[in-house]
């Protein structure tokens, strides 16, 4: 540039190095003074627009990559990007027409064929995605994140062809150090909590890179502590309807508490209950992480909460700029984050056992019930339906399980079909995802020696109509590895017993947590087959079921789990504590929380 400053390749150079240095914003002005000089560089276009959506820029990188497409309507690098950036955007049939374009001009483009399997995955189109995933994996089996992909589109279908074998893969690639998993898919192919530590730690150190931190030691001095909730979920969402009441009785004389919202502004009852329930709530959907993070610190956040971990939509990028000096994972997400701007998981003795502490990078809080907060005022519909009504047999024994379809294993389903076969005219009742997985599962069935017509499929209804129909249930099944969470809780809170059976890792053990905090321990098994035996002898034995169901119903109220207050003065003695070893200087470290005097 120095010979010749209007040397268009030589800016665009420039830009490229600026921008493998994460000098972004310097990148652009580079990459537009090479277009200034030059306007057909496409490449030039296409790396701008690349770096204008890191940014957060999208509809600047549309405009780049439409203009490339201009020029180059052949492009693929121009296609494949522009989908890129419409699939961040939510507009998932572009994105689609888009990686169909990419991969029609290169077929072998692996970057198109994984992206859309996310996109098809995103669009309900589990099947799609799992064939787009299973090209990604044919193309190159070290692909990141496809192996774990694969797994986990057929888990979600129920479609267990390959699925030994996928599952295998994804986890002797992860304990040999690679990006073969995501984490969250990770939670159902093994209760290893060791390798579920290495797979968060190979994602975070992937994915969320700490930033330079905005705080650095700077004393925070409020009469209030300080406390930012950060979800996309303040919504119809199993975490919204867990946590509501809490944000409603915190203590404003102690607490100052803040929503930080970037989920759909919906404007459902929830989220207008929600958000009525702090002292302030901010949507931050149109910020990039590094703002929302700014936004955090310029607030003074003294905990800042990630209620996501690594579900759909977190944002956990936005906490790795370290905005505040105490950092939680807690709740919505079952396992250890491996990073190390995350501080402490909140858990309880039962979830996280003493001397399990290294599997987790985090610090663990154990709560003195369970880790889960409950809404003690979620209604219940007063009408329980007919079971004609919901496609049961009027005589019979109903096993239930109202689990994501993800969490049934071919393992767990065998179980089953055991269970179906050893209990004449019972029948098993399942909540669907698709009409795929009511196909594969009747098959399977079939396939088990089981009347497919003992599977019966329930319909969505709203939230106090389906805790209303758990009343038509005898038993619910729960799942392992990955335990049913809120819908364990939903079956309490209806009434309904659940036998679980307790593995080694935070996402197999919840429903024993709960179950212990309703008083019943007895129905937490250690071994699948004390699983199968107790289901089986709950199932012959009325009136032991009986007298489950009238505890529940006789103490529901007065339950640790279902005390909305208590929880709130546990957690809040929790914060205090966190407040108090920082103020004294001392690192996070584990500890047991004390239950407050009322």
């Amino acid at each position: 540039m120095a010979l010749d400053a209007e040397c268009a390749p030589a800016h665009g150079g420039r830009a490229n190095a600026l921008a493998a240095l994460g000098r972004l914003a310097e990148a652009v002005a580079s990459y537009g003074e090479a277009l200034a000089i030059d306007p057909f560089l496409v490449e030039a276009l296409i790396n701008r627009g690349v770096t204008l959506h890191a940014l957060g820029r999208s509809g600047d990188a549309l405009a780049d990559f439409d203009r490339a497409l201009q020029l180059a309507p052949e492009s693929a690098p121009a296609w494949y990007n522009h989908g890129v950036v419409l699939q961040a955007l939510g507009r998932l049939p572009e994105a689609l027409v888009a990686y169909d374009r990419t991969i029609a001009i290169a077929p072998a483009h692996v970057d198109a064929h994984f992206n859309r399997g996310i996109a098809l995955g995103l669009a309900n189109r589990a099947a799609d995605a799992r064939a787009s995933y299973d090209t990604a994996v044919a193309l190159d089996p070290g692909y990141p994140y496809a192996l774990g992909q694969a797994a986990f589109a057929r888990a979600e279908l129920c479609d267990w062809e390959g699925y030994a074998t996928a599952v295998q893969r994804a986890r002797e690639g992860v304990g040999q150090g690679l990006p073969a998993c995501d984490p969250f898919a990770l939670l159902g192919f093994t209760d290893d909590p060791a390798l579920q530590l290495a797979c968060a730690r190979i994602h975070a150190a992937r994915r969320f890179p700490r930033s330079p931190p905005l705080w650095r030691g700077r004393r925070h001095a409020h009469d209030r502590i300080r406390v930012a909730y950060l979800s996309a979920n303040f919504c119809e969402h199993a975490v919204g309807y867990l946590v509501a009441r809490l944000f409603e009785l915190h203590d404003r004389t102690q607490f100052e508490t803040t929503g930080i919202s970037f989920g759909p502004a919906d404007e459902k009852p929830m989220l207008a209950r929600i958000r009525s329930a702090f002292d302030r709530f901010i949507d931050v959907r149109a910020l990039d992480d590094g703002a929302v993070a700014r936004v955090l610190y310029d607030l003074e956040i003294d905990i800042a909460v990630d209620l996501m971990g690594y579900t759909k939509d977190a944002r956990p990028a936005i906490l790795a700029h370290r905005p505040a000096p105490i950092q939680l994972n807690f709740l919505g997400y079952p396992g250890t984050m491996g990073a190390d701007f995350i501080d402490y998981i909140v858990a309880d003795r039962h979830l996280i056992a003493a001397g399990d502490e290294p599997h987790y990078a985090e610090s663990v809080v154990r709560m003195p019930d369970s880790y889960q907060p409950n809404d003690s005022l979620r209604a219940i519909a007063g009408r329980t339906p007919a079971r004609q009504e919901m496609g049961l047999p009027e005589r019979g024994f109903v096993f239930c399980c109202f689990n994501n379809n993800y969490k049934i294993t071919p393992t767990m389903f065998t179980l089953w079909m055991r269970l179906l076969t050893a209990v004449p005219d019972s029948v098993l009742w399942l909540l669907p995802l698709s009409a795929s997985v009511t196909r594969n599962l009747r098959r399977e069935a079939q396939n088990r020696g089981v009347d497919p017509a003992r599977l019966v499929f329930a319909p969505r209804v709203s939230l106090p109509d389906h805790l209303a129909r758990h009343r038509l249930a005898d038993l619910f099944l729960d799942t392992v590895p990955y335990n049913a969470h809120t819908t364990a809780s939903d079956a309490l809170w209806a009434g309904l017993p659940v036998v679980t059976c307790a593995g080694r890792s935070f996402a197999s053990r919840v429903a024993g947590s709960l179950l212990h905090a309703v008083g019943l321990p007895e129905l937490v098994t250690t071994s699948l087959a004390d699983y199968e035996a107790l289901a089986l002898r709950l199932a012959h034995d009325p009136a032991q079921l009986r007298s489950l169901r009238e505890r529940l119903a006789q103490d529901r109220l007065s339950l640790p789990l279902f005390d909305s207050d208590r929880f709130r003065r546990n957690i809040e003695a929790a914060y205090r504590t966190m407040v108090a070893r920082h103020a004294r200087g001392e690192p996070p470290r584990s500890f047991e929380v004390e239950p407050p005097r009322r």
